[in-house]
C-alpha cells in the first residue's frame, strides 16, 4: 500500500505546510481527519502515544513531525524539488525559525486576540500537552509585543521578495515558501483582524496569493477507521542503522519530543540517520509498524 495518508485536521497550521508542499509536488494524498483536542483513539495505536498533528501514514510507515514528512516526500518524491534554489540544508534548516520563532508569536496572537472566546477543553488540552499553564490573559498583554516581532519577521519575508522574484528562492515555490507561509495563514484563518498589518504590504499580499494558488495537490479522504485497516494490512519498509547508533541496534529505546507533546514512544530500534530514528513496535489494532521520529529536537533513552 502506497498511498499517502495524512493524518491532520483542517486548521492545523503544521498540517497546512505539509499540504502546501504536497501541492508543489502535486501529490495525490488521502486526508485522514483527527480530533483537535484528546482523545485521539485512533491516532495512538498508529503513533504509539504521540498525539501531535500532522502525522503522515504511508502502509505501516508512520513518520510523525512535518520536519520529518516534508524530508520523507522530498526522498520519495524527488520532483518537482522542494529546493528548486538548491538550498537543501538551508531550506530545512528555516523550521528552527518559522516551526518556534515565528509560531510562538502567530499563537500569542491570535490566542491573545480572541482571549476569553478560546474554549476551556482547548486550553485545558493544551496545558497537558505543553505541561505548563495555556494562559491566555498573559497572552492577550503580549499582543503588542509579539505583533511587534511578527512585523519584524515579516519584515524579513518582504525584503527577500525585494527583487521582484515571485517566492522566496526564486521563480519556483518551495519548502521555505511553504514554511513561512502557513504562520501567516494561521493567523488570517484563525483571527483575521491581526492579518491586516501584514495583508497591507502589497509584497507580502502577492507573495501570499501566490503560495495559497499553488494548492494542496490532489486531496480525497479517508477515515481513521480505514487508515488503520491498512496499517494492519501491510508490511513495514526495512531501513538500516546508522554506525553512530549501532550501540541501540535491536534494542528497546524510547523517543520523546523535547518542547512539547512529550509523551514516549517506545519500541525496538530499527532504523536511524543524522535526521530521523526508526522504532518498531507492536499494537493490538495494527500490528507491527515502524514510527519514523526526527531526531532534532526529540531524545532517544535506551
Amino acid at each position: 500500500m502506497t498511498d499517502i495518508l495524512l493524518h491532520q485536521y483542517d486548521t492545523s497550521p503544521f498540517s497546512e505546510k505539509v499540504r502546501v508542499c504536497l501541492g508543489i509536488k502535486g501529490l495525490a494524498w488521502r486526508a485522514v481527519d483527527q480530533p483537535v483536542i484528546m482523545p485521539k483513539p485512533d491516532l495512538l495505536p498508529l503513533t504509539g502515544g504521540y498525539r501531535r498533528i500532522p502525522v503522515m501514514q504511508i502502509g505501516a510507515d508512520i513518520w510523525l513531525d512535518s520536519v520529518l514528512i516534508v524530508r520523507e516526500l522530498e526522498r520519495r518524491f524527488p520532483e518537482p524539488t522542494l529546493f528548486p534554489a538548491g538550498d537543501r540544508g538551508l531550506g530545512a534548516a528555516l523550521a528552527l525559525w518559522t516551526d518556534r520563532t515565528m509560531f510562538q508569536a502567530a499563537v500569542a496572537i491570535i490566542f491573545g486576540g480572541l482571549g476569553d472566546k478560546v474554549p476551556e477543553a482547548f486550553i485545558r488540552d493544551r496545558e497537558a500537552l505543553s505541561g505548563r499553564p495555556f494562559d491566555v490573559v498573559a497572552m492577550k498583554a503580549a499582543v503588542p509585543h509579539m505583533t511587534a516581532q511578527l512585523a519584524a519577521q515579516v519584515a524579513l519575508i518582504a525584503e527577500q521578495l525585494g527583487d521582484g522574484r515571485k517566492f522566496l528562492t526564486g521563480a519556483q515555490p518551495g519548502l521555505a515558501d511553504a514554511s513561512a507561509y502557513y504562520n501567516l495563514w494561521f493567523i488570517r484563518s484563525a483571527f483575521p483582524p491581526a492579518a491586516a498589518g501584514f495583508e497591507a504590504d502589497p509584497l507580502i499580499a502577492g507573495w501570499l496569493s501566490r503560495v495559497a494558488g499553488v494548492g494542496h495537490g490532489e486531496r480525497s479522504s479517508a477515515t481513521p477507521e480505514q487508515a488503520l485497516d491498512i496499517a494492519r494490512d501491510a508490511t513495514p519498509i526495512g531501513s538500516e542503522v546508522a554506525e553512530q547508533d549501532a550501540a541501540l541496534a535491536g534494542k528497546e529505546v524510547t523517543v520523546s519530543a523535547e518542547d512539547y507533546g512529550r509523551d514516549p514512544i517506545r519500541g525496538v530500534l530499527v532504523g536511524s540517520s543524522p535526521h530521523h530514528m526508526s522504532l518498531r513496535r507492536e499494537d493490538p489494532r495494527v500490528g507491527t509498524v515502524v514510527v519514523h521520529t526526527p531526531r532534532l529536537g526529540f531524545v532517544v533513552r535506551g
